[in-house]
């Protein structure tokens, strides 16, 4: 009997240890199982090699066509596995990159900007020989999709962007604080601290398919390298701050199509708002309206009990209407 109590204690220890081990995802997320085939374009950027990964997926049947996917601050290729099957389906061929500082592309420390993300992307499409694209961004990928479009107007079909950030200057209502500063924060990122933060912010109801969103995003606050992937987040959010995309709408070019869920409440450094500015801020249902009018070749499409990641949390809606809109 105390043999056997000794054996399933073991069992037990030996369980508790692989999951921890599964648990625990490197900073480039190698142990990540992407949807399809990823590739890496070298670049070098301030004195650094570093990769860039991408998903180049090319359809049975091609249209011609070519959709470039620009993924959330928070996320990387692997949350787009419906909107690339939907898209092949009907023959576009699909191009998803991890940004640098992203998913399984290098984290190097730089000096990030929305111009030279861009001009990251503009090579990988020059690379694949890609000189026509639309472009779908969400989130953080709005804003970048609206860089990339007001500097390359002429490779770009269409811009779609899905519940982007930055409709607002945050620089005018959340307190600066500077990378050193956020960098302490993200240090004491969790799988508490993502889930919580996960489920306010970005879904209406939280459902359990949700939760590999949360392994991934907290996955990496277990690796020996995480300081290194904290800082990076910060200098991103410094990014994402000090570098305002919303007063440059009205100079956009092409056709645009914007998604928002109506009920989407993100703003870029909420938890340093006072509950009184959280409620005139990051208020989706107005914020959609006014930057459509200030597109001058807009088409808004807002959606009723839907937050931050449309095609997640009403796929079947958002793909019906994204693919009808290109």
């Amino acid at each position: 009997m105390y043999k056997k109590l000794c054996y399933l204690i073991v069992a037990l220890l030996y369980s508790a240890k692989l999951f921890a081990q599964q648990d625990t995802l490197s900073i480039t997320l190698e142990n990540v199982k992407y949807p399809y085939p990823v590739n890496f374009l070298p670049i070098k950027v301030e004195g650094q090699d570093v990769r860039m990964a991408y998903m180049d997926i090319k359809p049975a049947d091609s249209n011609g066509k070519t959709v470039m996917l620009l993924h959330g601050k928070n996320f990387g290729g692997y949350y787009w596995t419906n909107v690339i099957k939907a898209l092949s389906e009907k023959g576009f061929r699909v191009i998803v990159p991890d940004q640098i500082g992203f998913g399984k592309s290098s984290k190097p420390f730089m000096h990030y900007s929305f111009h030279q993300l861009a001009v990251f992307n503009k090579k990988l499409l020059d690379t694949l020989g890609v000189t026509k694209t639309l472009i779908l961004g969400h989130s953080m990928g709005g804003m970048l999709a609206t860089r990339f479009t007001l500097m390359y107007p002429a490779i770009v079909d269409k811009l779609v962007l899905e519940d982007p950030i930055g409709l607002e200057d945050y620089r005018t209502f959340v307190p600066y604080r500077s990378a050193e500063q956020d960098y302490v924060t993200e240090l004491k990122t969790s799988y508490e601290s993502i889930r919580k933060y996960y489920q306010t912010s970005y879904f209406t109801k939280w459902k359990p398919e949700y939760d590999y969103l949360v392994k991934i995003g907290a996955g990496v606050s277990k690796s020996a390298d995480f300081p290194r992937y904290a800082k990076v987040a910060a200098l991103t959010f410094e990014m994402i701050y000090e570098q305002p995309v919303c007063y440059e709408f009205g100079l956009l070019k092409v056709p645009v199509v914007l998604f928002t869920g109506k009920q989407d409440r993100t703003i870029v450094g909420k938890a340093l708002l006072s509950e009184e500015e959280k409620a005139r801020h990051g208020q989706y249902q107005l914020l959609g309206p006014a930057t459509a009018k200030k597109i001058p070749d807009c088409k808004l499409i807002a959606f009723d009990n839907c937050g931050h990641i449309p095609h997640i949390e009403i796929p079947d809606m958002f793909l019906n209407s994204l693919l009808s809109n290109l």
